[in-house]
């Protein structure tokens, strides 16, 4: 068994910082999910499809070199792997995929390794593992009910992308895939959007509304509020010195699934994650400044906030 399946989407990144050269890196929430707890300490793996071009061999390798399972990821020889850019200017970075027919968006529900769900404690998704085509949202959905078949815990990241469908869509699909949900990670901005909500604890009583038992709500600057049942957590924000906040919200997600496995109640995970993702702003990129679990421990002990 493994903590912690990832179910979406891999990318290869393309950044420009300055000048007319590209660095290549890695993005797409799921794995990065995955990176991130495994980086805690979890046991992960990616359900993921890639092609068997170069980008899907340096995924593969990024995998590995992070002791992230492959056993459920499929080659597939007719799709590429997805990319995408990053610009940077005055206004912040701006995002320019090339995602259209890549092996990801391929995969439906014929493809799914059921015996692999049913072997992990957490199967993770997100709202852009259900965008990204009709035939990925089916998967997606046979994915979570098989893993509640099996006992399976299921956690999703609402994490909403405006450019991969009409806000109406994504709110339709969204809101009924926290049917199956047993954890579920929005953030402020994507829950304002989807809810038509403002107050933070509004939001988390309105998404435990659709069956969820655990909502931890990421508020950015503002630390996170978390919900089990009737109990509401606050948890207070450490402060940090913003260079990139692409990827905070998957290092959270990826953070508190790992110690939510470990045994945390649900304010220590919270805790514990909003210390990983202030960690994971101070540097570039959503992988590389994703914190391993020694410098969020180290951090632990002069944060000075507790959860209330």
């Amino acid at each position: 068994m493994i903590d912690i399946l990832s179910l979406g989407e891999p990318l290869v990144e393309f950044n420009n910082r300055g000048g007319e050269a590209f660095v290549k890196g890695f993005g797409g929430d799921a794995s990065n999910v995955a990176i991130a707890a495994a980086r805690q300490g979890a046991t992960t793996g990616v359900l993921m499809h890639v092609g068997t071009d170069a980008f899907g061999d340096d995924l593969m390798g990024l995998w590995r070199t992070e002791g992230v399972s492959t056993a459920a990821v499929t080659r597939n020889p007719k799709a590429p792997t997805g990319i995408y850019f990053v610009q940077h200017d005055e206004k912040g970075h701006s995002f320019s995929y090339r995602r259209a027919g890549s092996a990801a968006s391929l995969m439906g529900p014929e493809d799914l390794p059921l015996e692999a769900i049913a072997q992990a404690k957490i199967l993770h998704l997100s709202g852009i593992s259900l965008a990204i085509s009709a035939s990925a949202a089916d998967a997606c959905f046979a994915a979570m009910r098989a893993a509640r078949a099996a006992g399976v815990t299921v956690s999703l990241d609402l994490n909403l992308r405006k450019a991969l469908w009409p806000t109406d869509r994504a709110r339709a699909i969204i809101h009924a895939a926290l049917a199956f949900t047993d954890i579920a990670l929005p953030g402020m901005d994507d829950a304002t959007e989807l809810s038509g909500l403002a107050d933070p604890e509004e939001i988390v009583r309105f998404y435990q509304g659709f069956g969820p038992r655990i909502v931890a709500l990421t508020l950015a600057e503002d630390g996170a509020l978390v919900a089990e049942g009737d109990a509401l957590h606050t948890i207070p924000p450490r402060p940090a010195e913003l260079v990139d906040a692409s990827g905070a919200g998957d290092c959270f997600d990826g953070s508190f699934l790992a110690r939510w496995c470990a045994g945390d109640d649900v304010a220590q995970a919270a805790r514990y994650a909003t210390v990983a993702a202030s960690l994971s702003v101070e540097g570039l990129g959503a992988i590389a400044p994703i914190p391993r679990a020694s410098d969020v421990k180290a951090a632990l002990a002069t944060y000075s906030g507790t959860a209330s």
